[in-house]
């Protein structure tokens, strides 16, 4: 639910702001500003989660989330002009602050509760964040069409404070020391900076195709404006199922399982003195190599020599899913297992680190500034310059980048 409320608030917020005489430079000030501060929040709950405690953390982000939410329904009786741009930009802000305390508690709760499953766990997990993807925009468009600006942002808020008695009774309350380390200590570790580094790579290439594949689909194509969300489908769907596929696939194949090791051994992908290699690993390896490669392809570049086509594109954005599967959910697992490795201590007070370490990066790539400013911008110009094809082969660089650190480390 509060994905579903992440997609469709800044497209609805967005229309209205612009009616209220927001220029465009302040609308991406106020989008901005959500990204950045969940960033930041992300990281501060994350050190002092055994100090605030998970659950009261996850309500209490819920119930700021859903009211806050139910506010921006109402903004829209404001007078025009700076009045409401400074509304926006404090209820942007106390949004991300309630969305990353969510996040970050969520992730953490639901690893102590599952610690021998935590990838199987966070991949289902990641089916809802896919539907919300998915049903947000579709669903609250819906609503705005029949019923008006406010109804949607009520609802939506409402069904979240509703949620807040149900997980007061169902969730488990855990209690744990202050852990002595850090989060400059979780991100100096080799491992875990790779896999921050892909996070960012893979969650920057979502930002940005953001501008420019609307306007490719529309040019290329000549589709209604109203059919081109309905391209996207193919990638969130995919991510949507995949995703639990590929967190049981993380469990059940154990890093020293001699079965994986002599297969990989056989058919060339590893050396004998390297079969002990994590699966993990070479799901993050492949999951961005393969990414790298759709983003080739999505244009296609023209060094290729392959004619653009609808059904092409669909299908490449419905593979970079399933890599987007492979890319991401492994990331948690792993650097909570390098935590431990490196003398973390076990509980809730590391997992706090990695849940806000995780959360952040993911941030830092699709949400924050790296992406809500630097990506779209950086793909507008390009695709302005050299045109989609090149523009989207240039965006695959950044998960090529980090599939190749992370093969040459291991």
């Amino acid at each position: 639910m509060l994905f579903c409320l992440s997609n469709f608030v800044p497209i609805s917020v967005a229309s209205k702001a612009e009616n209220k005489g927001a220029s465009n430079t302040m609308i991406g000030v106020i989008f901005g500003c959500y990204a950045l501060f969940e960033f930041l929040a992300s990281l501060v709950f994350g050190k002092y989660l055994v100090h605030i405690g998970a659950k009261f953390m996850f309500i209490a982000g819920m119930f700021i989330s859903g009211g806050v939410t139910i506010i921006f329904g109402v903004m829209d009786q404001l007078p025009d002009g700076p009045i409401f741009i400074i509304m926006c930009f404090l209820v942007r802000v106390i949004d991300a602050i309630g969305f990353g305390a969510a996040i970050t508690a969520s992730s953490s709760i639901l690893t102590k509760a599952f610690p021998n499953n935590v990838a199987t766990v966070l991949g289902s997990l990641e089916v809802f964040t896919g539907l919300g993807l998915v049903v947000g925009p579709p669903l609250g468009g819906f609503l705005y069409q029949s019923f008006g600006y406010e109804m949607p942002f009520i609802s939506l808020g409402c069904v979240v404070l509703l949620m807040i008695p149900l997980n007061i009774c169902i969730l488990p309350s855990y209690e744990s020391d202050p852990g002595e380390h850090s989060f400059w200590k979780l991100v100096t570790l080799p491992k875990v900076g790779l896999i921050s580094f892909t996070l960012i790579s893979v969650s920057s290439c979502f930002g940005f195709l953001d501008p420019i594949l609307s306007l490719f689909v529309l040019s290329k194509f000549n589709l209604p404006a109203g059919y081109v969300g309905l391209v996207f489908l193919g990638l969130a769907l995919s991510y949507t199922i995949s995703s639990p596929l590929f967190g049981l696939l993380s469990d059940k194949m154990p890093t020293d399982s001699h079965m994986y090791q002599d297969a990989a051994v056989c058919v060339g992908l590893l050396t004998t003195s390297g079969a002990k290699m994590h699966l993990r690993k070479w799901l993050l390896v492949f999951g961005n190599l393969i990414t790298a490669v759709c983003f080739m392809l999505l244009g296609p570049a023209p060094i290729v020599h392959i004619k653009s086509q609808m059904w092409l594109l669909v299908l490449i954005l419905v593979v970079n899913g399933i890599a987007a599967g492979m890319s991401i959910i492994p990331t948690f697992p792993e650097v909570l297992s390098c935590a431990y490795e490196n003398g973390f201590e076990e509980g809730l007070s590391t997992l706090g680190l990695v849940s806000g370490l995780t959360s952040a990066m993911w941030s830092a790539g699709f949400l924050s500034t790296a992406s809500a400013f630097i990506g779209p911008m950086l793909g507008g110009f390009l695709y302005e310059k050299i045109g989609f094809e090149w523009a989207a082969a240039c965006g695959g660089l950044w998960p090529l980048t980090s599939c190749l650190s992370f093969h040459q480390r291991d």
